[in-house]
């Protein structure tokens, strides 16, 4: 290992030592839960603290989906695992296309389910992986410590090809502005178990990709009011969750709901104009296209007169 590696990593907030849990194998259960979950406030403070960069990711992230761009995720380790995390559930929830809101982990698939450490050293495999974004798309580089060279590789190469770059971490470094157009520092402090960033580090993060990808597809129209209308119906629960959803905006009955969906093939929010207007779903699909799939926009617009 090389000696300005070693100053490297021995420097960042990640790696230090916590003086709280000094005695940590001594507390015993009870003592190391009431110390974790002391030291999980800082969360929130870290995150209240970079509100206004992960407000700006989200706008990013929003004029990026709306405009037709594609919005990758890389990471590695802990961080990769919760960039796939991330854009896994985006397309049930959302209706996002998993073409355009994609993770890269570092050392592939395998990486998800057991770790490869020696994944995240390799600077040119994340470069590869953003070797086809360019002009309009957005990479987020997810780095605790905010030199893995894998994201770091991703980043660089995303900048050269004209992308939008954002870097979210947990470490604060001198010139984070020559990596990531933006970068989101969650300083959340050194973890109960020193380098262990699956804790406050890995908390943070999640808690921030949730509020960037949340705030910015609930603004692009894939949200009415407080319901998921772009959803998925995979499933008993999510068809379920439909139907009510359809129910309560529409401002109809179960029953009613259910039919309106059957007539819509699914779609809940064709379903729900053509329950709020009485229009036929073929109509109701025409308003809410020409509204750009907003729901919002579609129900204010004047029924056309034939």
């Amino acid at each position: 290992m090389k000696k300005e590696h070693r100053g490297r990593w021995q420097r960042l907030a990640t790696e230090g030592a916590n003086p709280r849990s000094r005695a940590l194998d001594r507390l015993g259960p009870d003592g190391i839960v009431a110390l974790m979950q002391s030291e999980d406030r800082r969360v929130l403070a870290a995150l209240r603290r970079a509100r206004p960069a992960i407000a700006a990711a989200a706008r990013w992230f929003r004029e990026t989906y709306v405009s037709g761009g594609d919005c990758l995720l890389f990471g590695a380790g802990t961080s990769g695992r919760l960039a796939v995390l991330e854009a896994a559930e985006l397309p049930p929830t959302f209706g996002t296309s998993p073409r355009r809101v994609r993770a890269v982990v570092a050392g592939g698939r395998t990486a998800v389910f057991r770790a490869r450490e020696g994944a995240e050293d390799r600077r040119g495999e994340g470069a590869r992986g953003a070797a086809g974004v360019g002009r309009g798309d957005l990479v987020l580089g997810i780095s605790a410590s905010s030199i893995t060279p894998f994201v770091e590789g991703a980043l660089v190469r995303a900048r050269r090809r004209g992308a939008r770059t954002v870097l979210l971490t947990a470490s604060r470094r001198p010139r984070l502005s020559l990596l990531a157009d933006l970068a989101i520092v969650l300083d959340v402090g050194p973890e109960v178990v020193a380098g262990s960033t699956r804790l406050k580090a890995g908390t943070a993060t999640k808690l921030a990709l949730n509020q960037i990808t949340t705030s910015a597809l609930a603004s692009a129209g894939k949200v009415f009011g407080p319901w998921m209308v772009d959803l998925r119906a995979g499933s008993a629960k999510l068809r379920d969750r439909a139907r009510r959803i359809v129910a309560a905006a529409a401002g109809v009955s179960p029953d009613a709901a259910r039919a309106l969906l059957a007539r819509a093939g699914g779609d809940v929010k064709v379903a729900v104009v053509a329950g709020r207007t009485g229009e036929n779903p073929r109509d109701a699909a025409r308003r809410l296209k020409a509204a750009g799939g907003d729901l919002r926009r579609a129900l204010s617009a004047p029924r056309r007169v034939r």
